[in-house]
């Protein structure tokens, strides 16, 4: 048998139903056997970056695992950013690559390169993903296949990468010879769960300011059903992270808001109020805490649950750390939960509705520019009950984080810790083969949208039912909202230097319906067309070149302190906890 119809035929017995790729020499092999075939589909995108952006919209939605392929030499290097935004984000994806022939690779020779375009992408990637292997044998090559699928979907999950040369690939194998691989029991959680439940439930009932901290490890770890069930047990406010937002229903009157340096100033005054935070699979990253992290829910104690034994009681101080399977968290604390009512949060919730309603996400424009904020949160009405909404980077990514209410079914992808321009709509491409039923929505900004422009075509290609939102201040708008704010205004490179070009034609040159909305009036008629049918479409959203992401954490100052700031006297009126003084910042 050869061996690259052996791979192929092992990622379908594995579940694996689209591969993302662009072809290549070093490739070839691998792609032949993907011909004609039906169990599987061959997705081909217009650049390696897309398809690895790709794998992971697929493997979010999915919940399961994304794969992406590409050549050797520049196809591997253009896989990196997506490899790093799943590892970062603990998304299971397996890149495979080609390689140039093993009697061609440099091995250890102290040379730059012996193949043309040998690249040692193993070796490259190696801080990036939780294994890379070169399968040098082609006797190798079941043990490293179930090796990579193993590690990429066990404990935290995240990205493997398999190099594999042209001529391992057209190697002639016996299936019933090779080597398998091993699970290794090593780093198994030891958590006692029921003495960490009865901890946490003791803090729960002696707490009367508790908030539940949501992040992206709750979607991860499948468990929002579990989540929801705990809330509605307790009663306790939920925020969320930006990699939570769809863990726990907007609707909901629990749900809070987001937390963070652009996070909802309701949402920050209610951490940074409360007694006790209940972190749920979350990093407690700085664009959660500040750069103040010493100064980040201080007057609570910290419950911080996470898979991952290195995210612990790491950033911030915490006062119990569980490492722990969210999902048997969840299942033994709701089985331990007793009939308490917690009707002692009351005046806690009472003081949460006051911050909701005093600093709102969004207000009505006076004027007829439309506002950002504003039209996030009629986009919401508008968005279909499955709907996947898919942000890119900036701007457009805290607006929508901001304002956006997102519902039970709704799904809300971005990037969290890579945070890659670009990256909207490839994921939408991989989303839209996950869940093909679902409604696929892109919100992308006029300089993220450009990075990834070319794959256009994939969705008219496959006409895939994704509408493209694009928010056009005509810059670079969160750099050039630092360079206001430390630089003096010196817009260089994010006003100076840029450009873009006329979106409605490029869009209409890829045969794709195109709308515009330049005034707070045209907004409902242009969603209303957007979302008329499940073709490909694009709205074109005009906003002023000054709009800005706000509330936003100034460095060195405590989550509660948000520009555009509040008086001293307002601030210390609306906090339950004393506020720290200009001598303690």
């Amino acid at each position: 048998m050869k061996l690259s119809d052996y791979v192929i035929d092992f990622l379908v017995s594995s579940g694996v139903t689209h591969i993302f790729e662009v072809a290549g020499g070093s490739l070839a092999h691998l792609l032949d056997s993907l011909y004609g075939r039906k169990d599987i589909l061959t997705v081909s995108m217009h650049h390696e970056q897309a398809a690895a952006m790709a794998a992971e919209g697929y493997a979010r939605t999915k919940g399961g695992i994304g794969v992406a392929m590409a050549t050797s030499g520049p196809g591997a290097t253009n896989l990196i950013t997506g490899i790093g935004s799943c590892f970062f984000d603990s998304i299971p994806a397996l890149f495979i690559t080609g390689q140039v022939n093993t009697y061609e690779f440099k091995f250890n020779k102290p040379v730059r390169q012996m193949g043309f375009q040998e690249t040692d992408i193993v070796n490259i990637v190696r801080p990036i993903v939780k294994d890379a292997m070169l399968v040098n044998e082609p006797e190798q090559i079941k043990y490293c296949l179930e090796r990579c699928l193993y590690l990429a979907m066990t404990g935290r999950p995240g990205p493997v990468l398999l190099d594999i040369p042209l001529n391992v690939q057209r190697a002639d194998i016996d299936p019933s010879t090779l080597k398998p691989f091993s699970e290794d029991s090593t780093g198994v959680l030891n958590t006692k769960l029921d003495e960490v439940v009865e901890q946490v439930l003791e803090l729960i009932n002696s707490s009367v300011r508790p908030i539940v901290l949501v992040g992206g490890g709750v979607r991860l770890a499948k468990c929002c059903d579990n989540l929801f069930e705990f809330i509605h047990k307790t009663g306790i406010p939920v925020v969320a992270s930006l990699m939570g937002l769809d863990a726990f229903p907007h609707e909901d009157p629990a749900f809070v808001g987001m937390i963070g340096t652009y996070g909802n100033r309701y949402a920050n005054l209610a951490i940074a109020n409360s007694d006790l935070v209940l972190a749920l699979g979350t990093r407690f990253d700085t664009r959660q805490t500040g750069t103040r992290p010493d100064t980040f829910a201080r007057g609570a104690r910290i419950v911080h649950v996470d898979i991952d034994p290195w995210e612990l009681n790491n950033k911030i101080r915490t006062d119990l750390s569980v490492n722990c399977d969210l999902k048997k968290f969840l299942v033994s604390m709701n089985n331990n939960i007793g009939k308490d009512n917690y009707e002692k949060l009351e005046s806690w919730k009472k003081i949460i509705k006051h911050y909701k309603e005093k600093y709102p996400s969004y207000n009505i424009p006076a004027g007829d520019a439309i506002d950002p904020n504003f039209f996030m949160h009629i986009l919401s009405r508008y968005l279909p009950e499955n709907a996947v909404v898919c942000t890119d980077i900036g701007q457009n990514q805290m607006w929508a984080a901001q304002s956006l209410e997102i519902k039970q079914h709704q799904r809300f992808l971005t990037e969290g810790g890579m945070a890659a321009m670009g990256s909207a709509m490839p994921m939408a491409i991989g989303a839209s083969f996950a869940k093909p039923t679902s409604n696929m929505v892109v919100i992308t900004g006029d300089g993220g949208f450009q990075l990834n422009i070319q794959d256009l075509q994939t969705i008219f290609h496959h006409q895939l039912p994704i509408k493209i939102v694009l928010i056009n201040n005509s810059c670079y708008g969160m750099v050039r909202q630092f360079q206001k704010q430390y630089f003096g205004s010196r817009f260089q490179s994010t006003v100076v230097g840029y450009s873009a070009p006329d979106f409605q034609s490029v869009v209409a040159a890829y045969k794709i319906p195109v709308y515009k909305a330049r005034k707070k009036e045209d907004i409902e008629k242009a969603l209303r067309l957007l979302f008329a049918d499940r073709t490909p479409s694009f709205l074109e959203v005009v906003v002023d070149q000054n709009a800005e992401a706000l509330p936003k954490l100034p460095v060195g100052k405590p989550i509660e302190e948000q520009e555009p700031p509040l008086s001293r006297e307002e601030l210390k009126s609306v906090m339950v906890i004393d506020p720290l003084e200009d001598n303690e910042e």
